[in-house]
């Protein structure tokens, strides 16, 4: 069962990756610099909301939405980005562990104080019990300065926190050294 739900969890954050992010970094507007609180729920295969903090600053917000540029267009080589007023509408078909994910995600909110990212995705493939349809919702609000204990680019998510500077440098991550043999 411990493994199941690692998979689903696994897909569900390859779907939301791949379908939440515009085709580049340049697509998606610059959010405001500072703590940004990011509920996210999901519906479609059980798994409990989670709530994340970013403390961002101009130069990790880019990174975090430049970084595994490459693996999403290698992974969903069918994209379709429009800007609808200020509204970015994503449509993809991605492949990831046999599995074909096709998404739409509707991005919207202005990026200085709150934005939501809601994605539909149909599942087909894979291990049993993955395929099927999901709905995630990213809802972030912006909550003022970083903490006294963060610096930009840390991540906070059930009890852990991560650099994305570091999260850069491990091996199998976009844009990671590569490993010596």
């Amino acid at each position: 069962m411990h493994a199941r739900l690692l998979l689903v969890a696994f897909a569900l954050t390859c779907t939301a990756l791949a379908c939440a992010q515009p085709a580049a970094a340049q697509d998606m507007p610059a959010r405001k610099p500072g703590l940004w609180e990011i509920k996210t729920t999901s519906e479609g295969h059980g798994m409990p909301p989670t709530t994340s903090e970013h403390c961002i600053d101009a130069e990790t917000d880019k990174l975090m939405n430049s970084m595994g540029g490459n693996m999403r267009q290698e992974m969903c080589p069918k994209r379709d980005v429009q800007k609808v007023g200020s509204t970015i509408v994503v449509d993809s078909v991605c492949k990831a562990m046999g599995m074909t994910i096709t998404s739409h995600s509707v991005t919207s909110g202005d990026f200085n104080s709150a934005y939501t990212v809601k994605i539909t995705s149909k599942t087909e493939g894979g291990p049993p019990g993955l395929a099927g349809n999901t709905s995630i919702t990213l809802d972030a609000k912006w909550m003022g300065a970083c903490k006294a204990d963060q610096k930009p680019g840390d991540m906070m998510s059930a009890g852990r926190k991560i650099n994305i500077r570091d999260m850069q440098n491990m091996p199998g991550m976009p844009g990671a050294p590569a490993q010596k043999k």
